[in-house]
């Protein structure tokens, strides 16, 4: 299974973005998308921006993230 994050790109040179993930910064390739600008929302995996998206979906993603580490933190639910 993959899991891609959502992050926001704060700088762009040549074909690297600088992407804001949770308060860290990352670098995305994206060769794999056109028009990325500034201020953009884009799903990271493995180094690359894959997908564009809304900064409402980045929001709805990145809430369910933090809902499932919360879940790890139950000692009652084992996470396998």
């Amino acid at each position: 299974m993959c899991l891609s994050i959502p992050g926001k790109v704060v700088s762009i040179s040549d074909e690297i973005a600088i992407v804001s993930v949770g308060g860290s910064e990352v670098t995305a390739g994206l060769q794999l998308l056109d028009n990325v600008k500034v201020g953009d929302y884009v799903l990271v995996h493995s180094g690359f921006a894959l997908q564009l998206i809304s900064e409402e979906e980045a929001a709805q993603t990145l809430a369910l993230i933090r809902e499932l580490e919360d879940l790890s933190d139950d000692d009652d639910i084992p996470i396998k």
